[in-house]
């Protein structure tokens, strides 16, 4: 079950799919021998419907309601979703010498595939790995850093110092504060990696990092060398944004701070996790006051709600000839933070019944940033109302990369004349000025986050094959985001300290592959949509708002779903069979010649 698997974990899709069995033991049964593997495979749809329609429910109710009471049902369900997946792994096992129809064949391995946290076949293990992931996922949700007993912060409230002050020790505090609820997660985590590992072998990989990787429709090693070729595809691109960025940030805050021949202080960036950089573009603006898209302060000045802002990115969809989402998504989603209560405020998509119960689940700000963070959700919503009509074990992406790309795709299209024309800003600007303006704000975000949408699993799958050990991980974890990031801790870190479970990603076991090949499949998905709706001129200036054509091709490939390889589906949408990280540099050539002049006579590297 690549899908119920993938989304088990998703920020964006979390549907978690750990659920009751309809059988009353947890023990592995052998399936009747008549039974024909297509009945096999029927079954196990069934199956998978009602454990998706149970489980959901508890998983939502958890995110959104945090106490002990919640966790334990949430981990007791995960414990028999385990041991179903597990039973139908083994009953799947009768039928590999037999020759199968492709579509017959394709869900049993999509089923084998369908567990991102596979328990070993023991039920004390097995209830001691869904435990151990809820209990981390649980302290990330109620993380809170203290100062004093009466002076708490929480993430939202640090992050918000992260992205607004320019005080470099007011910064340093925060950025430490919350990595201080991560260390208590650490020998949970190397006991969860032990007891994944074993889940992983007993379906037969090599350990849970090979398993993930498993399931690109091609060899674990093949798709490290695909992931490798994306990255130098846009390698140079970054290299000069991150030089620049460093000479900036070392005007601010002093060279003695920023040295300019070695890597960016983490707290610097304007994000928690220096994911993306797009919250200090005021100091990096290129030409400043040209053509500024102030998004932020029509939607305070216009007081737009939350749900208001999610009607925004409704309407987009709709444009293209897509449906209204259904009135349960309104009556039912999570839009603002609940001041009674834990919530994960972490954004994501859900799908609750593999039909028409949608939702997602933030607590929605009045900015720019949270608006196209709803645009993102709700492509996770549409793509999951457009291949409701597959059987449950097709109800996925083509990958999951193809997933997270939807909605940044719809991004791409808020351009300067779409948010003009739904009243966002005053204006358009188009000048070159405000050309290379707007590119700096997208980079910032969409080409700063290449390598650490990277690293993010490299790291992990050093871990999951015993490259990396507990002994070393925040070692590790700092060398790599060194190496591709070009950024560094300002203080000193230890083995003490586990800053890898300070991002929710890791200690909610959700996959971090898919947001790296979603920030390059967006601009390959854009070029092909922009062909489709008939525009004309430099791609960064297309916005497919209003075009059926366009919305007519996308919804093609949304509705095969996980029905096919990727390479099948990825030609519905662009006419070729292999992603493509070109785009990206065609879309941002008026920034990279900007870049490389303002970069002339500095060292860049690190």
């Amino acid at each position: 079950m690549k899908l119920i698997a993938r989304l088990l974990s998703s920020v964006l899709l979390v549907f978690v799919i750990a659920a009751c069995s309809t059988e009353s033991t947890d023990e592995p049964t052998t399936a009747a021998p008549a039974e024909t593997a297509q009945e096999f495979v029927a079954r196990a749809n069934r199956e998978a419907r009602e454990l998706w329609i149970e489980n959901s429910a508890a998983n939502w109710t958890y995110v959104t309601y945090i106490n002990e009471d919640t966790a334990l049902m949430n981990a007791l369900a995960s414990e028999r979703y385990s041991a179903w997946h597990s039973r139908m792994v083994a009953e799947s096992l009768q039928y590999d010498d037999q020759e199968l129809d492709a579509e017959t064949r394709r869900a049993i391995d999509l089923l084998r595939l369908g567990n991102t946290l596979p328990a070993p076949n023991d039920p004390d293990k097995r209830k001691e790995l869904t435990r151990l992931q809820t209990e981390m996922e649980g302290m990330y949700g109620a993380g809170e850093y203290c100062r004093s007993e009466n002076d708490c912060r929480t993430l939202p409230e640090l992050e918000d110092i992260i992205a607004g002050s320019r005080d470099y020790d007011e910064l340093l505090d925060a950025w430490q504060g919350w990595r201080s609820i991560s260390p208590p997660m650490r020998d949970k985590y190397a006991r969860y990696v032990e007891l994944a590992n074993e889940g992983a072998a007993e379906l037969g990989h090599d350990n849970l990092g090979a398993m993930w990787r498993s399931g690109y429709d091609m060899t674990p090693a093949q798709f490290r060398q695909e992931s490798q070729r994306l990255w130098e595809q846009v390698e140079p691109l970054y290299e000069e944004l991150h030089c620049h960025v460093r000479a900036k940030l070392g005007e601010v805050y002093g060279e003695d701070k920023v040295p300019q021949d070695g890597p960016i202080p983490a707290h610097l960036l304007g994000n928690m996790w220096a994911q993306q950089w797009g919250f200090i573009y005021d100091l990096l603006e290129p030409y400043p006051g040209v053509s500024d898209l102030d998004v932020d302060s029509t939607l305070k000045t216009k007081d737009y709600s939350p749900q208001e802002m999610v009607r925004s990115a409704e309407n987009f969809y709709v444009s293209l000839g897509m449906p209204r989402l259904p009135d349960t998504f309104w009556e039912r989603s999570m839009f603002s933070k609940p001041a009674d209560r834990d919530v994960v405020c972490h954004a994501s998509a859900w799908t609750m019944d593999t039909e028409d119960d949608l939702r997602i689940k933030m607590c929605i700000k009045q900015t720019y940033e949270e608006l196209r963070v709803i645009y993102h959700e709700l492509g996770h919503n549409y793509y999951q109302w457009a291949y409701k009509t597959q059987p449950v074990l097709f109800q996925d992406g083509a990958h999951d990369g193809f997933h997270e790309a939807i909605g940044d795709t719809i991004t791409l299209s808020m351009t300067p004349e779409y948010l003009a024309e739904v009243g966002l800003v005053a204006s358009a600007e188009q000048s070159q000025q405000a050309i290379i303006n707007r590119q700096m704000q997208q980079a910032l975000d969409k080409i700063a986050f290449l390598p650490f949408g990277k690293l993010i699993d490299e790291w992990r799958w050093a871990v999951f094959a015993g490259e990396v050990t507990p002994e070393n991980y925040n070692q590790a974890w700092w060398d790599m985001r060194t190496k591709y990031q070009g950024i560094a801790p300002a203080v000193a870190r230890s083995e003490a300290d586990f800053d890898p479970g300070a991002k929710y990603h890791v200690p909610a076991n959700v996959s971090y592959t898919r947001y790296f090949l979603a920030h390059v499949m967006q601009f390959q998905f854009q070029r092909a949509l922009c062909d489709a709706a008939g525009h004309e001129g430099d791609l960064h200036a297309c916005s497919i708002y209003g075009s059926k054509e366009a919305g007519e091709r996308l919804q093609a490939m949304l509705e095969a779903g996980a029905s096919a390889p990727w390479p099948d589906t990825l030609e519905k949408l662009t006419g070729t069979r292999e992603m493509d990280a070109s785009a990206i540099i065609d879309y941002f050539a008026p920034l990279m010649a900007y870049l490389q002049e303002q970069n002339e006579g500095r060292s860049c590297g690190w």
